[in-house]
């Protein structure tokens, strides 16, 4: 999978995963609907789950982000140690074997 297609996949998963909070949140609301201390609970709970995904998620952007800077920053950096440009490489003497 490309780097691209990832990030797209971790963000579909975590908005899956939000969708999945808010509906057993809805599904839980009747027997929370009782109790204001169980109303409290149901809704804060659903809450720090989705924040929660939203700082992964962001974090990623972060991450991806922050690679991509790096990479326009030393385009060579991807490069296997010793490895030589052939470019660079053109007019340079080659040891006698």
């Amino acid at each position: 999978m490309t780097r691209s297609s990832l990030h797209l996949l971790k963000g579909v998963g975590y908005s899956i995963s939000t969708v999945s909070a808010m509906l057993l949140a809805i599904v839980s609301w009747e027997g929370a609907s009782k109790s204001p201390l169980l109303i409290a609970c149901l809704l804060g709970g659903a809450a720090t789950s989705i924040i929660g995904m939203l700082c992964r998620w962001l974090s990623y952007e972060v991450e991806k982000r922050q690679e991509e800077r790096q990479a326009q920053e030393k385009p060579g950096l991807g490069s296997p140690p010793g490895s030589v440009n052939p470019a660079s490489a053109v007019g340079t003497p080659r040891p006698a074997s």
